[in-house]
Formats: C-alpha cells, structure tokens, sequence
C-alpha cells in the first residue's frame, strides 16, 4: 500500500462517521420542532396545566419522540408491517399538530390583541389546535382509506384521428400497496375501473411498497381489470425499493403490458395512437441492469407521424416528453400533496401538482393525485381519484 492510499484509508472513516453525524443531527433537529412545537402549544406557552397534567403530557410526548425513528426504521428497512403502520400513523398526527400548532400562532396573536390574557389565552389556543386537528385526521383518514372517486377530464389531441375520437383512456397511479392490507379496497377500485368500460387502462407506478410476495394479495384484483385496447404500466420510484424488475414481471403475469422503454400501437377505425413509456428518473440510480429513463429507445421505430401518449411517473418527466414531441403525458407520484401543506413542499420539485397543463407546443401533461396514499393514512385536501380521461380529436 502506498502512502497516498494509507491516508485515503484512514481519511474514508473520518468522511463516514462526519456523515453519520450530520445525519444524526438533521433527524434530532427535525424531531425536535415535528413534537418540540406541539408540546409547547398544548403543553407549555401559558396553559398553566396542573403540575401532574403537564409531567404526564411531557412524557408522552418524549416517549413517542424516541420511539417514532425506532418504529420507522423498524417498519421501513427492515419491512416490518406493524411497525411501519403505528411509525406512518404517528407521521401523519404529529404533522397535523405540527402544521396547526404554528397556525395558532394567529390565533393567539388575535386573542392578545383583544386583550385575553393567559391561561385563557392559550387554553383557548390548545382546544382550537386539538379540536381542527382531530376533525382533520379523521376526515382525512376517511378520505385515504374510501374508495376513490372518478374524476374525468377530456383532452383535445389535435393529432388524433377520427377513429379514435372519445378513446377512454382510465389512469390508476400510486395504488401504494403496503402495510394496511387493502386488498378490498383494491377490489372495490377494480370494480370502478370496469365499470367505467375503458378502451386503455394505464398504471404510472408506484404500485407497492413492498415486493411481490408481501403484497400478492394487495395487488391481485389488478388482474381482472378489463380494457378493450390495452392494459399498459410504467415504473414509479417506489418500485426501486421494492423489487422492480419482479413487479414488471408480475405485472406482466396478470395480463398488463410493461412499457419498459418501449411502445406499442393501438388503432381503431382506421386511426392509431402510439402509447409508450419510460421507467422512472430514479431507476439509473438504483444500480438494476437496463432500468433507466430513456425516451429516445421508448420510440424508437415510431412513426412520427402518429400522435404519442406517454406513460411515466413523476411530472418532472415531461422535459423528455417534449424534446421527443408526445402529444399527452400522463402521470402521478405528487399524490396531489397528500396532506396539507405539504402541497408546497411538493411543488419544489415537481412542475406541477395535479391537473391539466401544457408545456411547449404540442406537449400536454396530466397528473393525476393518486389512487391510493403514501405512509400516513390520510388525505386532507387532497382527494384520491381514478382518473377517465377521454380523448378528442380537433
């Protein structure tokens, strides 16, 4: 070994436990304000809670502080179902009165400015925060775990043929199978898919978290999902913790077409639509032999003259989709924000949070909110949906 080598030896340790250690205190840092500002609201500012109250209420606090990384570890890396379903939970609710505890701030200013003093003050304060954050836990609990609502949009193609005038296109995205078993709740999304009688079905990604074999049964309705053209899938990011060539395989086992930087051509009535897809931004990076995006080998061999509609995940794709002229992207991966205000959070990384936009000349992109929900099980202003979109000629 030479000397160079010796110190970049010795130098490797140092870099690993600096990294651990900012690690460390980013997730103390967080922790801290996620339960420090709740507790303060409910427990300290100038509630004047008696003595046994307060000691009680500080100990929960604390207790669920530590316990919540332990939980999430547990529950996420080491794929433990129970665990990661009271981490999410807890996720979810300390969010909640995270975001309203700083919200009553407002409240308390008002109330100071009109001249209430404490303890009235911030009691008044605490039962605001607790009662707006109970409503909007368990109405968004009611609304994550409900079937989700249809919700229909047209979209003008103006290379679309005539044949394929009112082509019903049905977008499923973000079913997010995971640790609550929602195995009726996957039938009972089935069901409205069929019912809706699609000519193409398409999945975006981000079908579970978990592999194939923790979530069969999660994930089996989806192959009775009936459509008169094409069944067609893409990868979402989730995928690349959980197996995502396997689910590309499964997917393939129940009957669906995996778009896997690939394409194919459905026609009807003398007029044909080219419907493609790419795996998701992140695939590159999770080291799986032939996973990456690539837009160019997705069409290549298209006609040009045929209008495009492009499957993949995340919004921020439709920089490719407009280098390589498709018509419609559709996709998911924002789920709308999930849980408000989160909504702004996401919209520093994505282009869009949900709806119809257009981008560049030709290009149009949907991004749906998704069918199902991510880690805490709740959705407030933020509805899951099962999207028809239906397609029109100029």
């Amino acid at each position: 070994m030479t000397v160079g080598e010796t110190v970049e030896a010795e130098t490797a340790p140092r870099r690993r436990r600096g990294s651990a250690l900012r690690f460390g205190l980013i997730v103390s840092a967080v922790l801290l304000l996620l339960f420090g500002v709740p507790w303060w609201t409910l427990l300290w500012s100038g509630n004047r809670w008696p003595g046994a109250v307060f000691a009680a209420g500080t100990v929960l606090v604390a207790a669920t502080a530590a316990a919540f990384p332990v939980l999430m570890f547990r529950g996420h890396g080491r794929h433990h179902d129970g665990s990661a379903r009271v981490a999410d939970t807890l996720l979810g609710v300390v969010w909640v009165l995270f975001v309203w505890s700083i919200l009553g701030g407002v409240l308390r200013l008002a109330l100071a400015l009109a001249g209430v003093g404490d303890p009235v003050r911030s009691r008044i304060v605490t039962a605001a925060v607790a009662l707006i954050s109970i409503v909007l836990l368990l109405w968004g609990y009611a609304e994550a775990m409900r079937v989700s609502r249809v919700r229909r949009v047209d979209v003008v193609v103006p290379r679309l043929g005539p044949g394929l005038d009112g082509l019903r296109v049905v977008l499923l995205t973000d079913t997010h199978y995971g640790p609550i078993d929602r195995a009726r709740w996957s039938r009972g999304v089935v069901d409205v898919v069929n019912s809706l009688q699609p000519d193409v079905v398409a999945h975006t990604g981000d079908i579970a978290d978990g592999e194939v074999a923790q979530r069969l049964e999660q994930a089996a309705p989806l192959g009775d999902v009936r459509a008169g053209l094409a069944r067609v899938y893409v990868t979402g990011n989730h995928e690349y913790f959980s197996g995502a060539q396997r689910w590309v395989e499964h997917m393939a086992s129940l009957g669906w077409e995996a778009l896997h930087n690939r394409h194919l051509v459905i026609s009807r009535d003398g007029s044909s639509l080219i419907l493609t897809g790419v795996d998701d931004r992140t695939a590159a990076g999770s080291g799986l032999p032939g996973h990456h995006m690539d837009h160019e080998a997705a069409l290549a061999g298209a006609d040009p003259d045929l209008p495009v509609l492009l499957l993949a995940h995340q919004p921020q794709q439709v920089t490719g989709a407009v280098e390589h002229g498709v018509d419609l992207q559709i996709s998911g991966h924002t789920h709308g924000g999930q849980m408000w205000p989160f909504h702004y959070l996401v919209r520093l990384d994505q282009p869009v949070l949900q709806g119809l936009s257009r981008h560049g000349e030709r290009t149009q992109l949907y991004t749906s909110r998704g069918t199902g929900f991510w880690g805490p099980p709740f959705r407030i202003f933020a509805p899951s949906e099962i999207t028809l979109i239906t397609l029109r000629c100029r």
